[in-house]
């Protein structure tokens, strides 16, 4: 572990120009504490000193990510609107699957919350969407005060008619972290899940149409240009038409390549009203993607959903580094970004620069969390916010 250390210190603090603002001194001070606890051969404690050190840009793309090196309970838990909820259990305990977690060994969900904090990475909204494996992990539930270690685990868990169920369980009947909360966190009961595909169409006629765009990451590098293109053509194709776009989940990639959809989203006809759906697993270059249509259609984009799940203000590209010896993996940060003053400096890549905008702020214009993945329900709301684009 002291050679995952070493990595950290000698490669990704250096580049991340997210670590500027924070003092030498107050650097070294975590850097030591997580060096006692891979002294002490304390891999938990080890992996939430990293988060501590890795959290204290508060710059959200770098970050410490433990998933494939710890076991949690199995429970999965996730932050739906601002209510932690349990999303799949065991079959054991599947009755209390959908409801809202209160407390855990009698400690309210609010206070463990706060109390963690300071080991998460990012904004208000990236940590509801990063902080819940915290709830599920005991040696980090031991760190934060809330468990004893070796006694068994008590969750209370309130459903949607109220019950309260209690679930005990043994810290000692861990599985693997990564099979319950995925490094992309997108929310949905099911862990595994991944788009299908690029670009969902569902044309509702006269009112307008809808276009889901799950992700922008494409590592084939042919399959979202495709889809950009297929949903270019029908957007020029219909220049009165009104959109409603969903980029809710979608946690970035490269916004570059959906360049052609924003040029004619923006270049139909000057009535043009869009809906843009967006939510705290909205991420990266889905925000990007966001304020260049903001900058462009101003009032004529509808704002429908939560905040983001960052700022316009913050530090991407990099790469992410796997961690030998513990297992885990470090998300680090090599170039500034800044969509709501269009600044740049030196680490802002030339081909970023040149399409920076100033957006000043993203403001909802209607709030809205879905409850569920139900497609009737989701078609249903479609259908109200073309009414409303269309008056």
């Amino acid at each position: 572990m002291i050679q995952d250390l070493e990595k950290i210190v000698t490669t990704v603090l250096p580049a991340d120009p997210s670590f500027r603002v924070i003092g030498r001194e107050e650097l070294e001070r975590h850097i030591n504490e997580a060096r006692q606890s891979a002294l002490a051969d304390s891999k938990d404690d080890f992996l939430l000193s990293l988060m501590r050190l890795l959290a204290l840009p508060g710059n959200g793309h770098t970050r410490l990510i433990p998933n494939d090196a710890i076991l949690v309970l199995p429970l999965r838990f996730a932050t739906i609107g601002t209510t932690v909820r349990l999303l799949d259990a065991t079959s054991g305990i599947s009755d209390a699957i959908g409801g809202d977690l209160i407390s855990i060994n009698g400690v309210p969900v609010g206070e463990i919350e706060a109390a963690a904090e300071k080991l998460l990475a990012g904004t208000r909204q990236r940590k509801r969407v990063i902080g819940p494996i915290l709830f599920a992990w005991p040696g980090a539930l031991r760190h934060l005060g809330v468990s004893s270690g070796g006694d068994a685990i008590e969750y209370r868990i309130r459903s949607e008619t109220g019950q309260i169920s209690e679930l005990l369980l043994d810290p000692a009947n861990g599985v693997p972290g990564s099979t319950l909360y995925p490094r992309g966190e997108h929310g949905k009961a099911d862990a595994s899940w991944t788009p299908k595909s690029f670009l969902k169409i569902k044309d509702f006629g006269q009112p307008g149409v809808l276009l889901v765009l799950p992700s922008f990451f494409d590592p084939g590098e042919t399959a979202l240009p495709d889809a950009v293109a297929e949903a270019t053509d029908l957007v020029r194709s219909r220049p009165d038409t009104p959109l409603v776009i969903d980029v809710r989940g979608n946690t970035g990639g490269d916004f570059l390549k959906t360049m052609p959809l924003i040029d004619a989203i923006s270049e139909g006809a000057e009535g043009r009203r869009v809906g843009l759906l967006i939510d705290k697993f909205t991420f990266s270059a889905a925000i990007v993607f966001t304020a260049i249509l903001k900058h462009r259609l101003g009032e004529r984009l509808v704002l429908i959903g939560e905040e983001m799940g960052d700022g316009l203000t913050f530090f991407a590209e990099g790469g992410t580094i796997d961690l030998s010896s513990s297992g885990a993996a470090v998300r680090y940060s090599t170039a500034f970004h800044d969509w709501a003053g269009g600044r740049t400096d030196e680490t802002t890549p030339a081909e970023i620069a040149q399409r920076l905008v100033p957006t000043g702020t993203l403001e909802l214009d209607r709030a809205w969390v879905a409850q569920s993945d139900d497609v009737e329900t989701l078609d249903r709301f479609c259908r109200e916010v073309l009414d409303s684009l269309n008056t």
